[in-house]
């Protein structure tokens, strides 16, 4: 089948967050809008056929999961990332921040200190504070050129309130793509004292080549036995409105607790439609992921190419995963709020500023490369243009 990013689709006016709102949620006027971290493009064919029979039936009453759904994700699951799942492992939630909420609810108390790898995705940290556990900055180290994971500062930062750890695994807003060894090394500190893992690997199937995900509860069963895996259809199809992800629990003891505090929430049940398109997606929807990869990367290749020929001042960092850019500002020696002002009132862009991501991001902005090239060459064309009038 023969799939057109280029062409897009024209999301104005169906409440689209990413355009609908940006304006108001910026405050500024005529914004482009490359901030919010979902994709202008099309879901797979098959995920909107599934979706418009489903429609067609007219009922709409309380839906379980038919045993086609469990299949396509383990199915899924086996086939990209190597990892042989059961299906008694894995729960459901609306979402991937609603799990991250209800694991620190599950496992932890106030008060007990939750790490984070920051600059990181900031509802890691809005969850933490929400729940009144104590948020800890292990920030992760940058060379200028690649971030990696401060280990020796992990072992000195850790006490006995330490519980938890929550890993973003490809890594956002940085790029990274973890390593068997890395993930590794991470692993062995959280064993050895006692540190549950919840790991974020919404992103796993957005991965450039050479690259390759790597579950890290895949990696050996004590990890398995100590690690909440958090995946979605959300990111890898453009199905962040359907609300609903996947959470893998191989620990019997663990999935008890959290499927306890699902139920005391109220949120055993899920979306009609989620459903659908959550199995249409898994089975049907590689060819558009093999399709689509091959247009991030080249919308990946032009961003940076544009920035190192006509805004040299910049950095932009090569991702190795996900559809996001991560992109050095500090050389325009702006504070982040002078920065956030030129980016809004100057370019008339909406990105994510940097410092939302928490220690490390301070000069940096987000760009989210998920749109057709002429979108994307607008917005840059717009900076450069700002910036050429510093």
């Amino acid at each position: 089948m023969d799939y057109n990013f280029d062409k897009g689709i024209n999301r104005h006016n169906t409440a689209c967050l990413k355009w609908d709102f940006v304006d108001s949620f910026y405050g500024g006027v005529d914004l482009l809008p490359l901030w919010v971290a979902d994709m202008d493009f099309e879901a797979p064919k098959e995920v909107v056929s599934a979706i418009v029979e489903r429609a067609k039936h007219g009922a709409y009453g309380y839906t379980a999961m038919p045993e086609a759904f469990y299949t396509s994700f383990i199915n899924w699951v086996n086939k990209r990332h190597s990892w042989s799942l059961e299906k008694e492992w894995l729960c459901f939630t609306p979402g991937v921040v609603t799990a991250l909420n209800l694991a620190i609810l599950s496992y932890t108390r106030p008060g007990d200190e939750i790490v984070v790898q920051s600059p990181v995705y900031y509802p890691f940290m809005s969850s933490i504070n929400n729940n009144d556990r104590e948020l800890v900055y292990n920030p992760l180290i940058f060379d200028g050129k690649s971030y990696r994971m401060n280990l020796e500062g992990l072992e000195k930062l850790i006490t006995p309130k330490t519980k938890m750890l929550i890993l973003c695994n490809p890594h956002n807003p940085v790029g990274r793509v973890w390593t068997r060894e890395e993930l590794l090394s991470l692993g062995d500190i959280c064993l050895k004292h006692n540190i549950l893992i919840v790991s974020d690997e919404i992103h796993c199937d957005l991965i450039f080549k050479p690259k390759v995900h790597i579950p890290i509860a895949s990696l050996s069963e004590e990890l398995a036995q100590n690690t909440i895996t958090c995946m979605a259809p959300s990111k890898t199809f453009n199905l962040a409105g359907l609300m609903l992800s996947s959470i893998i629990i191989p620990s019997e003891k663990l999935r008890a607790q959290f499927n306890k505090t699902i139920d005391s929430l109220g949120l055993i049940m899920s979306n009609i439609f989620g459903i659908t398109a959550f199995e249409a997606a898994y089975t049907h929807g590689e060819p558009w992921l093999e399709a689509l990869l091959p247009y991030l990367k080249g919308n990946c290749d032009y961003a940076i190419n544009f920035i190192k020929e006509r805004l040299p001042m910049l950095k932009p960092l090569v991702p190795e995963g996900t559809y996001l850019l991560w992109v050095d500002f500090n050389a325009l020696k702006l504070s982040d709020e002078a920065l956030k002002s030129f980016i809004v009132n100057k370019a008339k862009l909406a990105l994510d500023e940097g410092i939302i991501f928490g220690p490390g991001g301070e000069g940096f902005q987000r760009i989210n490369l998920a749109c057709p090239r002429h979108i994307l060459k607008e917005a840059l064309e717009r900076l450069e243009y700002a910036i050429k009038k510093l």
